[in-house]
């Protein structure tokens, strides 16, 4: 009898020491060295916020795909502009398809948004998604690209894309001298309105240097046949843009590029002025070009000023990016937002029509970038660090 009771007691006594010896453990914070108390009260406190901001959504924003630097960028862009704000906010990719589009904007409207931004990736295909949102009673913004036909649209924020167009076609005319250049053109996807705005833009700076002959169109047989034409239609458009379309793909892009050198004459190379729509078809288009051994030099456009074609620019494989500062743009979308949820009423700076009414726009400038001024427009203001390139002086 004594015995067993000497058993049970010798038990709890470690029963009692192993859980003190786990409190003890469980006081301490992952560093080791801080208060428990202060550490659970601050965990709270985030949890709260974590809670609230899940349950609650006053913004959407929906980006075409995560596979493009740039919408990357903007997703951060977002985040860091509603930071110091009362406001939460939720950010979706549709990944290049207008269903996944639609599936995200009806998931935000059953989180109460109030307002959603949205970057279509088909600009006719979104209206779907724009007229879901509207009937909801949501304030609905397009970004950057606009959302075409229909009348469920408040407001656009965009860079001016026409300006854009024609910023990069004056760099391939300011570069060129003489006459008989080749030219070749590249377009975006004939799904987004903006690949239609960029090309009318720069056909308005390029077409009276193709008629005097400064410029000699080497890759569409459209543009040849309307080379003499200064205002094309948006179905003359679209038959030259069919033709050139990369569809804002880089493996499409890079096969077109070599279907058009080995078509090519070895008269047709030489020293030749490209057209690209974006960085990253530029990179991939400027990378075939210079492996033609007929091709002497390239002068090639592009826009969105990414990393990889700002080194690419340092480097002398890419002449020139436009630079369509992010940091305004989503500044202009979110201080628009925030004015509606506010009961105010937006700055806007002009209009585009979209097939169905004039949309209200918010218009930002764009910078013309190149290895002369890259270091002053990206790294001074603080756009870029240094740190992330080679080669910068």
């Amino acid at each position: 009898m004594k015995k067993t009771l000497f058993k049970l007691i010798a038990f709890v006594t470690v029963g009692v020491m192993l859980l003190g010896t786990l409190v003890g453990c469980g006081s301490k914070d992952t560093d080791g060295n801080g208060d428990s108390s202060a550490q659970t009260e601050n965990a709270l406190e985030k949890s709260d916020d974590s809670q609230s901001s899940s349950s609650r959504v006053d913004i959407g924003v929906v980006l075409p795909t995560k596979d493009e630097p740039r919408w990357v960028q903007d997703e951060t862009r977002f985040k860091e502009a509603l930071k110091d704000t009362d406001y939460y906010v939720e950010i979706l990719f549709s990944q290049g398809s207008p269903a996944k589009e639609k599936e995200n904007v009806e998931a935000l409207l059953a989180k109460g948004i109030k307002v959603l931004i949205i970057c279509p990736h088909d600009g006719s295909a979104a209206a779907a998604a724009a007229e879901a949102a509207k009937k909801e009673g949501v304030t609905v913004i397009s970004y950057d690209r606009l959302i075409t036909d229909t009348d469920a649209i408040d407001y656009y924020v965009t860079f001016d894309s026409v300006a854009v167009g024609m910023a990069q076609a004056q760099y391939l005319v300011d570069k060129a001298s003489g006459s008989g250049n080749p030219l070749y053109l590249y377009a975006g996807a004939a799904s987004d309105n903006n690949a239609f705005l960029f090309f009318e833009g720069a056909w308005k700076v390029l077409q009276p240097k193709i008629a005097d002959g400064t410029f000699v169109i080497k890759n569409s047989s459209e543009a040849v046949a309307l080379q003499d034409k200064e205002e094309l239609t948006r179905e003359e458009m679209s038959k030259i843009i069919s033709q050139v379309t990369t569809n804002w793909d880089f493996n499409e892009a890079k096969s077109k590029a070599e279907a058009h050198l080995t078509a090519a004459k070895k008269e047709d190379k030489g020293d030749v002025f490209i057209l690209a729509p974006n960085d990253g078809t530029a990179r991939s288009i400027a990378d075939v070009f210079a492996m033609d051994k007929d091709v002497t030099s390239y002068v090639i456009t592009g826009q969105d000023a990414e990393k990889a074609s700002i080194q690419y620019i340092i480097d002398g494989k890419q002449s020139m990016t436009v630079f369509k500062d992010v940091r305004t743009l989503v500044k202009d979308a979110i201080d628009m937002a925030i004015n509606v949820l506010q009961d105010k009423t937006p700055e806007t700076t002009g209009s585009y029509n979209n097939g169905e009414i004039d949309v209200k726009a918010k218009q930002t400038e764009v910078i013309v970038v190149d290895k002369e001024n890259v270091k002053s427009v990206l790294i001074d203001s603080g756009y870029y660090d240094a740190s992330e390139f080679t080669g910068i002086e």
